[in-house]
């Protein structure tokens, strides 16, 4: 995944292919078990990363936004056409069903979508639970699709989540043409806020699944170039050096601009960067303040290894600069950028290229998802549903992993969770010998 993101943002020609997302399938009998749903922790994952209460369902939608201008097409001046969003909707279902296997593809090294398969605990067209849940909108990363998300989609929906992906058709990443940064560039902030709040009105007006949701508490995810687009709904202003590198497509939106406040998502009562882009050819994505302009809590992931996105600088910086919001960093020390995608599927096995979209050096990656999965139920638990008791996962916890204890373990008893503070240091909800080889802070806002 590295450097195929380093070759994209590294120019700003045309694209090749549409990389885009395609419609969950109800799986043949016997062949979503020769997967593992990757929503679905090993029996080494911390505590809050298990399954929750409610069966899920998936749902393929479409939102249109009319009149949007393309920076990677037109000769004069960009294309205006209307723009086809498609959506994955994960959701809390009335009943559990058979799950599905969903179908999709990741750009090959010959520039052509390699085809892969991924099993999900989802079921297409459940009937939706009742009730009213916390809306999350979840951004891929650059030539993504949704469905390399489904590990994290499908795992908060199972917790009472109504979370909406959308397939934003990136450019294709190849080693022989170099895609268009300034098409995702330009569409994570725009893409993102419109629907965000097409959902919120959808849900207000009480239309289809998103009845389901409460547009009063809303959450943002995103990975890679998704976590610049949810930073950037956020409230992190635009730099006005975006307007020229997007065929002036951002100018309404840069900061200081007439347009530049539409991008801040109304009711937003928390935020998770993953891996989150924040420079392009030295070039940064935000005017000052940065994210210092957030004031939601805000949850940074990333790896102390990743040369795509940086560390120091780079995601921690971050950190350090998101002043006016209560902000955590998870840390998973050696890491790379890869941590915010499922496992690589058995199709994506087969040539270095696909495997490295994928798979990290150092870590396993269902200990990455496990982990990830523990911290984003609860900083989203204790922040967008108001739940106190999530808390002590999160508050008080030594920084290094490494030097958490539990002195007064039961000798044997090394599958309880730990209870954290008074009782142990080692880190509230991980298992004895488990928490290692990260770090997580805490700063408040101001």
């Amino acid at each position: 995944m590295q450097h195929k993101l380093k070759i994209a943002l590294a120019a700003c020609g045309a694209g090749a292919l549409l990389t885009s997302a395609a419609p969950a399938q109800r799986a043949p009998a016997g062949e979503a078990s020769a997967q593992t749903a990757q929503a679905r922790p090993g029996i080494d994952a911390p505590e809050l990363a298990r399954l929750g209460a409610h069966p899920v369902g998936v749902a393929d939608v479409e939102f249109v936004q009319p009149a949007q201008a393309d920076p990677l097409t037109g000769t004069a001046a960009p294309t205006v056409a209307d723009r086809h969003l498609p959506l994955k909707i994960w959701y809390p279902a009335a009943a559990a069903g058979r799950g599905t296997l969903y179908r999709t593809g990741l750009p090959g090294e010959d520039g052509r979508d390699v085809v892969f398969t991924v099993a999900g605990i989802a079921t297409p067209g459940a009937k939706a639970a009742v009730g009213r849940f916390p809306l999350v909108i979840l951004a891929h990363g650059y030539s993504n699709t949704p469905e390399v998300l489904s590990w994290l989609g499908e795992n908060l929906a199972s917790k009472g989540y109504l979370v909406v992906t959308p397939a934003f058709r990136d450019p294709s990443i190849t080693i022989r043409t170099a895609a268009a940064a300034a098409g995702p560039i330009t569409r994570r902030p725009l893409d993102i806020a419109f629907v965000a709040a097409e959902a919120q009105r959808r849900a207000t007006a009480g239309q289809g699944l998103f009845a389901g949701a409460d547009p009063t508490r809303t959450a943002l995810i995103g990975y890679s170039m998704g976590g610049y687009g949810v930073l950037t709904a956020a409230g992190a202003p635009l730099d006005p050096g975006l307007a020229a590198a997007t065929r002036g497509v951002l100018a309404p939106y840069v900061a200081g601009a007439r347009a530049a406040d539409t991008l801040k998502v109304a009711n937003l009562k928390a935020v998770v960067a993953i891996s989150p882009a924040s420079v392009i050819r030295g070039t940064p994505l935000w005017a000052k303040p940065g994210v210092g302009a957030l004031t939601a809590p805000t949850l940074f992931i990333v790896g102390s290894q990743d040369r795509t996105v940086g560390y120091a600088p780079g995601v921690r910086t971050l950190f350090d600069d998101a002043v006016h919001a209560p902000r955590y960093l998870l840390t998973f020390r050696e890491a790379g950028h890869s941590i915010g995608l499922i496992a690589a599927p058995p199709a994506m096995q087969r040539s270095f290229w696909d495997k490295d979209w994928f798979e990290d050096a150092v870590w396993r990656k269902d200990r990455l998802l496990a982990v990830e999965a523990h911290f984003i139920t609860a900083f989203l638990d204790r922040y967008v549903k108001d739940d106190a008791a999530k808390a002590s996962y999160l508050d008080g916890l030594v920084p290094n992993s490494n030097d958490g204890v539990w002195a007064g373990l039961t000798p044997g008893r090394h599958t309880e969770y730990s209870p954290g503070p008074p009782a142990a240091t080692l880190w509230k909800g991980f298992q004895p010998g488990k928490a290692a080889g990260m770090s997580f802070e805490f700063k408040p806002a101001g």
